[in-house]
């Protein structure tokens, strides 16, 4: 049977770990130390933004890193954690739940909208409008405006 997102977001598979980038890796990201994040680690850190404030993906990123005292955290499954992250808030909501991740509030470099999140382009920007953010188009994205006044900078 297939898991739920619920089941996918408790998942850690081993995770945290902490190791050397190297070979392809340090090519595309850098040298040092990278950490690769649990699930629930990028899920606690989405659920830290209050209303009104954003974070971005690498912002989500440099608090891994300092938390687990490495140089950078690995950007692929820091994005794919904060999307099993935002299913798994779906998925409570459907079930009922008031107090979920809120993921509409992550961004994704540059302060683009991921239309991929639960509910595409129309929910991300409902929710982000009733708290007050206003937008910008740029061709097929859709940006927050004025994003950098609104960072969300005290991720513990």
């Amino acid at each position: 049977m297939k898991k739920t997102w619920q089941e996918k977001l408790a998942d850690d598979k081993g995770l945290p770990r902490v190791g050397r980038a190297t070979g392809k890796m340090s090519r595309r990201w850098g040298n040092g130390m990278m950490v690769i994040p649990a699930p629930r680690e990028v899920d606690a850190l989405m659920r830290q933004v209050p209303r009104g404030r954003l974070v971005t993906i690498n912002e989500l990123r440099s608090a891994l890193a300092r938390k687990h005292r490495a140089d950078f955290a690995c950007p692929i499954t820091t994005g794919i954690f904060s999307w099993v992250a935002d299913h798994a808030a779906m998925e409570a909501v459907n079930a009922g739940k008031k107090r979920i991740t809120p993921f509409w509030r992550t961004l994704k470099t540059g302060g683009e909208i991921n239309p991929k999140y639960p509910g595409g382009m129309v929910e991300i920007t409902k929710r982000l409008r009733a708290e007050g953010h206003q937008f910008v188009t740029q061709g097929k994205r859709t940006l927050v405006a004025d994003f950098e006044k609104k960072l969300f900078k005290r991720l513990t």
